[in-house]
């Protein structure tokens, strides 16, 4: 179920919901939405924070059933931790937490006043966009089931008004937008791996091209790729039944002619390591692989939602890494599109081999202005950064702080290591141009490296996304990241080339 939402501006004591949510700081200070219905309510929320029933801290929810004096049927107070320190990470989480304890309740709908809370350095837009997002991921259920559901299920929460004015509404819609691109993200990226195969993720392109006139797909398969020379790619997908697809979308609502900006993702729909294959415990998660590919189309499709004026390019590979008696192997030497060689001392190490055909193949079609990869494609860069922070590469300063800027914005941050030249040495082979590992040492930065190789004099940048595409465990879900970062990029690069 999708989450509607919409923004209302009645008084918090009188709005008509089955819930309103208000915030209450660690000091016991009432907000203003907070301290009018606490008014109402004949001190019920002061009450409760005196006897220490209502704590105030970070995330942390308490409701009030009924209270007397005040329309809703219950109120949900929300703790905001300390007033001094609180921000835009805290204001998302407490958001987050509300949204999961309004989904305990049996209610479909809500009204929240925490997008009336102050965060310093932020407007309402931000807030109501924030708010919305963070609700929006909250909210959101893996749908595509194989399990049997409870048909009495109670009601669930399908929609959320936020407080805010008419000011926030280019906030609102950007969520929309953007909640659009995370939810195809998050559901492409959780389906099961006999599902999402390089032919659905496919077929998925083609079928959202179908629905919009500004957009347009082509599909090459092994054989095109082949007469091209995607020998790179192609190996990596030898071993599998399901043959690789490189899907390419475009988007022209720019100007004609103008250059377009090109998202590129890594769509390994499900990686056992091939012949270097990886221990057993765990490997279910492989099917997360293709979080690159899944996070670009996210970013795609909420770009088109926008309807932002410029052109745009979005070139997945999608291609299958399996054990088989015609897999390639360490040893083999691998001539790529751009007709570098390369030594494969690892089969493993296979997201690079498919993004360097898709990259040069971009680069040669499209001459775009940016390129921007993403990619699950090191352990190291988890190691490195751990979940919370994706991994960003690039030779370009300006574009670095791009998009460390637009991270900062959506709070789906990224943080810049280093590409400098140095590390090129770690892939130096013997017998072809280019090994495709590194060795153990700085192992997300030489993965770059490698890529960095095959976008020599484009203005290109390289997001590891390895440790935030998806939560860990049994049951972990994908995060739909990067796509905030992405489109608040491009809502920035189209601002800034309208002015």
């Amino acid at each position: 179920m999708t989450l509607q939402f919409s923004l209302g501006s009645a008084a918090p004591e009188s709005v008509d919901t089955p819930c309103v949510v208000v915030g209450v700081y660690e000091n016991g200070v009432l907000t203003s939405a907070a301290a009018r219905v606490d008014t109402a309510a004949h001190g019920a929320i002061k009450r409760q924070v005196e006897s220490g029933d209502i704590t105030g801290k970070a995330g942390t929810t308490a409701l009030l059933f009924a209270p007397e004096g005040v329309t809703a049927r219950r109120v949900l107070v929300v703790g905001l931790g300390t007033q001094k320190t609180f921000d835009g990470a805290r204001f998302q989480r407490v958001i987050i937490e509300a949204v999961r304890a309004l989904g305990r309740l049996p209610i479909d709908s809500a009204a929240c006043y925490l997008t009336d809370v102050d965060v310093p350095g932020h407007d309402a837009a931000w807030r109501v966009r924030t708010a919305a997002l963070a609700a929006d991921y909250a909210a959101y259920r893996y749908t595509a089931t194989f399990k049997p559901r409870d048909k009495s299920a109670q009601p669930e929460l399908a929609a959320l008004t936020l407080a805010a004015g008419n000011d926030a509404q280019a906030g609102l819609d950007q969520a929309v937008a953007i909640a659009a691109g995370v939810r195809f993200a998050r559901e492409l990226a959780n389906l099961p791996p006999n599902i999402c195969n390089p032919a659905y993720i496919a077929s998925q392109a083609e079928q959202f091209a179908g629905r919009h006139d500004k957009v347009s797909c082509n599909v090459l398969d092994e054989h095109k790729m082949a007469e091209l020379g995607f020998g790179s790619l192609l190996a990596v997908g030898r071993g599998s039944a399901n043959k690789p697809k490189l899907v390419v979308l475009e988007y022209k609502g720019g100007a004609e002619g103008d250059k377009p900006y090109a998202f590129v993702g890594k769509g390994i729909t499900f990686d056992t390591g091939g012949i270097s294959l990886k221990p057993g415990p765990g490997m279910e998660e492989m099917k997360f692989d293709m979080g690159g590919a899944a996070g670009v189309l996210g970013g795609f499709i909420a770009a088109v939602e926008l309807g932002l004026p410029l052109n745009l390019v979005c070139v997945v590979p999608a291609v299958e890494n399996m054990p088989d008696g015609d897999s390639y192997r360490p040893g083999d030497v691998l001539t790529s599109l751009s007709g570098l060689t390369i030594e494969v001392l690892n089969t493993d190490a296979e997201g690079r081999l498919i993004l360097c055909d898709a990259l040069t193949y971009t680069v040669q079609t499209f001459q775009p202005r940016v390129l921007i990869d993403a990619a699950t494609l090191t352990g190291a860069c988890v190691v490195a950064l751990g979940k919370h922070a994706t991994g960003l590469m690039s030779k370009h300063d300006d574009l670095a702080a791009e998009l460390v800027a637009a991270g900062e914005q959506t709070l789906d941050r990224a943080w810049r290591l280093p590409l400098w030249d140095d590390y090129q040495v770690q892939l130096e082979s013997g017998f072809a141009d280019v090994a495709n590992i590194g060795g153990k040492n700085a192992g997300a930065i030489t993965a770059a490296c490698f890529l960095a190789r095959f976008t020599e004099g484009q203005r290109w940048a390289h997001l590891d996304i390895a440790g935030t595409a998806w939560d860990e465990g049994r049951k972990g879900l994908a995060t739909g990241r990067p796509v905030s970062l992405l489109v608040q990029w491009l809502i920035n690069q189209a601002s800034q080339t309208q002015k």
